[in-house]
């Protein structure tokens, strides 16, 4: 039997591969991977990329971490509410923030631990490097970009808390550690940190700090402390936005006029929010993720939707126009109750769910577990249990408690 005739495509230079291929979106490079090594080896290379960027053919992608109990998933949202799971990345490494830089994420600090691990995603290949380890070992750590440097804060001791600098485009860590000259700082629980006007602005729960790189010092921003902005927030354009769960709005912070203004126009969307939720700065839009809950029978189903919100000032105040809103392809399973638990016996569905097989009543048993670790300005901030070990977080650091050795 005669072989089939190589197709035309495929016979091209490559050269002229390349100007197709780059002409085409993204979502379908996996599917492009499929024809050949070839095809596969053009879709990584560096050379698709520039050529991209010669065309104008460059496209902003939104990651979405998903946490699991079991791992964490990494997946990419393709034509609006199409979520894609990067199964390249199977093993997430643990780490607390994370900064996109052009066409890589940056990854820092431990959870549940310090650590100066630090870690990069290349996105055009979708594979985990490891890049220089942090100065110094760091836990629940927050991150911002500007200028090609990532600006990384957070514990290095239980009551010490610092500042490195990475340098995206040398690939190493300034010499030196920026300490924090305020004294309130001793009790901060870090809750977020954003890039604004060549500012960094520093969040906790209670009050925002800020530092001026070109300058070397912090600031106060009394204006900016008149709401509680910790809670996800996201800049775009200069402008600080965030999601007011109490309020129920989408609240905006000019720091050039240092005045707090409310998004117009998105009265049909805010009603669907029930809970917290997460924004997202995706070009000059914003994307801001919710959840919708279902109850059926005894359990709530938490399905995660996401808004594309383009933005736009008229007479001095924001407007907000929704582009497109759909439910995500993925569900969260829950009990119905106040507290979150984790049954017995579960098995983690394939879209990252976890489908809960039973639940037992059981008694209390006699006696307290009292901790001998000086707890006296920790606010805890979570449990969970890994390996038969308890692992409790607070706001300034973490600690472990083994039942089996009752230590």
């Amino acid at each position: 039997m005669m072989n089939e005739p190589p197709s035309l495509i495929t016979s091209l230079p490559d050269d002229v591969l390349l100007d197709i291929l780059a002409r085409v979106p993204r979502c379908n490079y996996p599917t492009l991977s499929l024809v050949s090594k070839h095809f596969r080896s053009l879709v990584v290379s560096r050379e698709i990329y520039s050529r991209r960027f010669l065309l104008s053919c460059t496209e902003n992608f939104l990651y979405v971490l998903v946490k699991g109990i079991l791992r964490d998933r990494l997946y990419i949202l393709h034509q609006k509410a199409s979520l894609v799971h990067i199964s390249s990345i199977s093993d997430m490494p643990d780490c607390e923030s994370f900064v996109g830089v052009g066409s890589r994420i940056y990854m820092f600090g431990g959870i549940f631990y310090t650590s100066s691990k630090a870690f990069s995603i290349d996105c055009r290949s979708h594979t985990v490097q490891p890049i220089p380890d942090m100065p110094i070992p760091m836990s629940c750590t927050v991150a911002d970009v500007m200028d090609s440097k990532i600006y990384v804060f957070g514990y290095c001791s239980v009551k010490s808390m610092v500042m490195v600098v990475f340098d995206t485009r040398t690939q190493m860590w300034e010499s030196g550690l920026i300490k924090p000259d305020i004294v309130a700082m001793s009790t901060w629980e870090v809750g977020c940190m954003v890039v604004m006007a060549d500012k960094i602005y520093i969040n906790d729960n209670w009050k925002s700090y800020v530092y001026v790189p070109k300058e070397s010092k912090w600031e106060t921003d009394e204006m900016l402390d008149s709401k509680t902005w910790d809670d996800n927030p996201c800049v775009v354009d200069d402008v600080l936005y965030y999601y007011d769960c109490f309020r129920n709005c989408l609240r905006a912070y000019d720091p050039k006029d240092k005045c707090w203004g409310v998004v117009r126009g998105l009265e049909e969307l805010l009603p669907e929010i029930w809970s917290d939720s997460d924004t997202v700065c995706f070009g000059r839009n914003l994307a801001l993720y919710f959840c919708k809950t279902e109850e059926e029978h005894e359990s709530r189903t938490s399905k995660i939707w996401c808004a594309e919100i383009s933005l736009e000032r008229r007479q001095g105040m924001i407007w907000g126009k929704v582009e497109w809103c759909d439910q995500l392809a993925l569900e969260i399973r829950q009990a119905v109750t106040t507290f979150s638990f984790i049954p017995q016996e579960y098995e983690v569905n394939g879209d990252g769910g976890v489908q809960y097989e039973n639940t037992y009543v059981g008694q209390w048993e006699l006696g307290l577990i009292k901790t001998d670790i000086s707890l006296e300005t920790w606010e805890l901030v979570s449990m969970v249990v890994m390996a038969d070990k308890i692992y409790i977080r607070s706001d300034l650091n973490s600690f472990f408690y083994t039942p089996t050795e009752s230590k």
